[in-house]
């Protein structure tokens, strides 16, 4: 991650905006355009009109949007319309065909598959709403203030994360240059920014309504038993195609903190996340490649027997683990103890049902409990004994 050709840029900033990260905002898009309409589409679920209003568009095309912004609006916007079209009804009315103008405007440009991301869901998807700073999503669906709060606490999670993001090329910078107290900094910013990470939390998300509205709009068709055959995209392929739903596991954040700690999960972890990576922005997914063929920051802290670095990389791995003990506890909140008091929810007029296919599963497909304690146990085993 060597600067470019150092005319104005910093090497950080050279390092970061070759992978489309912004020194401000590390993995979420500095400035989303905003679309019209985005108001209208909860409302359209909730008085079922939506798939009728779907059927009425023309055949859009990608031809003629310009630069990156553009581009994750169209994702966005189509992506929303998807989820909305497919759950509409809830679980026992999902359909077996799209209509093939949102599916097929949504392809390829973007680098994204057809379906809702964490990319759409988050990184795209703030706004301004005020010159104070207040924000708010782009679009929605239902949901209601408990979906707001979600979509934006998860934004305030990446941003907490961007100081840890700029870490990672210093760290790799100063292994290279062999300077060990620039390379100690960086750790500390790291293991700093993944304690801010964790100090957020769901307060503004009903557990009721998460779990019985929420949830199934964020429901892919892989590993899906309420879709087993994946979904037909009308006009793009006759055979189904199969695609997880948005999942904190498409965040490029903690892939990047893996790599760069040397983290090895299970085998099985280690496919889903992998695949969940398909689901990434290229220009992240290529960061995290990046990483992975950096020099090993775990051998080189081992190697030196600098105590002082042994110990910073130590509150990483420490901070990383306790990341993710916080996440299976929030996880356990909305999920399985939402589970035990699952009723029905009614949020601007669309009532849920919690969806029953994915009662032990997150929504991109994992077997959600055993997945997060897999993944927080084989954290740390990554820890270095003195």
């Amino acid at each position: 991650m060597e600067a470019g050709d150092g005319k104005e840029e910093t090497p950080l900033s050279s390092a970061l905006s070759r992978f489309q990260l912004s020194e401000d905002y590390g993995f979420l898009l500095p400035n989303p355009l905003v679309g019209d309409g985005r108001a209208t589409l909860p409302q359209l679920i909730a008085s079922h009109r939506l798939r009728s209003r779907v059927h009425q568009m023309p055949q859009l095309s990608t031809r003629h949007l310009r630069g990156r912004e553009e581009l994750y609006l169209a994702h966005l916007v189509l992506s929303f319309i998807t989820m909305g079209y497919l759950w509409q009804e809830g679980e026992e009315g999902t359909v077996k065909v799209t209509a093939g103008s949102p599916a097929r405007g949504e392809l390829a440009p973007s680098g994204s598959p057809p379906i809702l991301s964490h990319a759409d869901f988050v990184l795209a998807n703030w706004r301004r709403k005020d010159p104070s700073g207040n924000l708010d999503p782009i679009i929605s669906l239902p949901g209601g203030e408990s979906l707001r709060g979600f979509i934006l606490v998860t934004f305030l999670v990446e941003k907490a994360a961007v100081p840890g993001i700029k870490a990672i090329p210093q760290a790799i910078h100063a292994i290279r240059q062999l300077d060990e107290e620039t390379l100690h900094q960086a750790l500390q910013g790291l293991a700093t920014a993944i304690g801010a990470m964790a100090a957020l939390r769901q307060y503004y998300v009903d557990p009721a309504v998460f779990y019985a509205v929420i949830r199934i709009f964020l429901s892919g068709w892989k590993d899906n038993p309420a879709m087993p055959d994946g979904l037909v995209y009308e006009g793009v392929s006759e055979e189904p195609m199969a695609f997880s739903g948005g999942s904190a596991a498409q965040s490029t954040v903690l892939h990047a903190f893996d790599e760069l700690l040397g983290i090895r999960h299970s085998q099985e972890s280690t496919a889903f996340l992998h695949r969940m990576r398909d689901y990434m922005p290229p220009p992240h997914r290529a960061f995290i490649e990046e990483i992975g063929r950096a020099p090993s920051l775990k051998q080189h802290v081992l190697c030196s027997g600098d105590a002082r670095l042994r110990a910073a990389f130590n509150r990483c791995i420490t901070a990383l683990a306790d990341f993710r003990s916080c996440h299976i506890a929030i996880v356990t909140k909305y999920i399985a103890v939402a589970k035990a008091k699952a009723g029905r929810a009614e949020v601007g007029g669309w009532a849920g049902r919690p969806p029953a296919a994915l009662e032990a599963k997150g929504t991109g497909g994992s077997h959600i409990f055993s997945f997060l304690k897999s993944v927080r146990d084989t954290t740390r085993d990554g820890l270095i004994s003195a």
